[in-house]
């Protein structure tokens, strides 16, 4: 019997709700206190998620989701800069589902 491969599951901050980790956007405070968004998925430092829905991420990041996640505070050009990846990456890859 064949087995089935382990995929690694996070919870979006913002709503919640469970999804397999490559599905999710990946926020990290790294060592030096910057907080970046992290394509890859690898950066070191302390990492949150937000799944793709614009409503998540306005939650998570003009309402405070990220920085209790992320346990910091995010200057207005962090803000400004996560707005910017998640208009030119994540929601550029939002799929319709039947």
């Amino acid at each position: 019997m064949p087995r089935t491969r382990h995929v690694p599951e996070r919870t979006c901050i913002a709503c919640g709700r469970k999804f397999p980790k490559r599905e999710l956007a990946r926020i990290v405070r790294s060592p030096q206190g910057g907080v970046t968004a992290d394509p890859t998925g690898k950066s070191p430092g302390r990492g949150s998620y937000l799944c793709r829905a614009a409503g998540c991420w306005e939650r998570g990041v003009r309402r405070g989701a990220l920085e209790r996640g992320l346990r910091t505070g995010l200057s207005q050009q962090e803000k400004t800069s996560l707005m910017e990846y998640y208009l030119a990456s994540v929601s550029q890859t939002i799929t319709v589902e039947d």
